[in-house]
């Protein structure tokens, strides 16, 4: 849910929030105090600006930062490289106050579509800028969703949606060995594209959705934390083929930007690459 603050006021909270005055280098001389991490006062004094100024900003009653303040702030707050970008991306969208749009339905580029097919046996995924499948092939259906019917992407009121399975669909409990992981990947890529397209009125719902549903969700959202994750290993423990490991690469289209190709891969003669190849099998002899 957005507060008064607006999404720019409430990471910036969020980020205060999580740096200790220890960690900031300042002294306490062993006050006790009410908050864990560092007053406005002293994040202002840390980033050289006055402790007003911050308060309207984090408050949301001033929306013209200039770069460089944003980027003080940014050091003072030991900011990462995505979560800089991220700031400044709901910088900018507090200062144009967008209006909720309502987006055209998304549909897999033809020519992506057409890769993931031609890719065979190594399982992929389509997927838009909420995480909708907006295509698979057999062998990214059979592993990371084979309970739900393969052509459910060419409908777009029934299109499943990998962020909303992860966290309420028990297959996906099941599946992934390090369930948290997966889901704090997940919640940190969504900040960026939260961030990138604050008028979406169709992720805030789905944003929102998860918040209501899922109390593991809302604290992760509650975070703030922003961190891309174009790769990374998972153990799966998939309920054909058993347990895998496999490296999950996003690779975002050129043509179309706002879509990621998602692949699975395994290292080359390992278990989870023969575990692959069993799946593979399966998925033709059942064709």
């Amino acid at each position: 849910m957005t507060s008064t603050a607006g999404p720019l006021g409430e990471a910036l909270t969020a980020w205060r929030a999580r740096l200790t005055p220890e960690a900031a280098g300042l002294p306490t001389y062993g006050e006790r105090r009410r908050v864990s991490g560092l007053r406005r006062e002293e994040l202002a004094l840390l980033a050289g600006v006055s402790a007003s100024y911050y308060t309207r900003l984090e408050q949301g009653q001033s929306r013209n930062a200039s770069v460089e303040v944003l980027d003080a702030i940014a050091g003072a707050l030991n900011l990462t490289g995505a979560e800089r970008q991220h700031l400044g991306a709901l910088a900018e969208g507090s200062r144009r106050r967008v209006r909720p749009r309502r987006p055209p339905v998304e549909h897999a580029d033809p020519a992506l579509a057409a890769l993931v097919e031609d890719l065979g046996d190594v399982p992929a995924v389509v997927l838009g800028r909420r995480n909708d499948v907006l295509a698979w092939n057999a062998l990214g259906h059979a592993l990371l969703a084979g309970h739900v019917e393969r052509g459910t992407p060419d409908d777009p009121r029934a299109r499943p949606n990998l962020l909303r399975m992860h966290f309420l669909d028990p297959h996906n409990r099941e599946l992934y060995a390090d369930w948290a992981a997966k889901a704090q990947a997940v919640v940190g890529n969504l900040r960026l594209t939260a961030g990138q397209h604050p008028d979406d009125p169709l992720l805030a719902e789905l944003i929102g959705q998860l918040s209501m549903s899922s109390p593991e969700f809302s604290r992760l959202w509650g975070d703030h934390r922003v961190k891309p994750c174009p790769t990374a290993d998972y153990e799966l423990r998939h309920p054909l083929v058993g347990s895998l490991t496999v490296t999950q690469q996003s690779l975002r289209a050129v043509q179309a930007p706002e879509q990621i190709l998602v692949t699975c891969t395994a290292a080359r003669g390992s278990g989870s690459a023969r575990a692959l190849a069993l799946l593979a099998q399966l998925v033709h002899a059942g064709r």
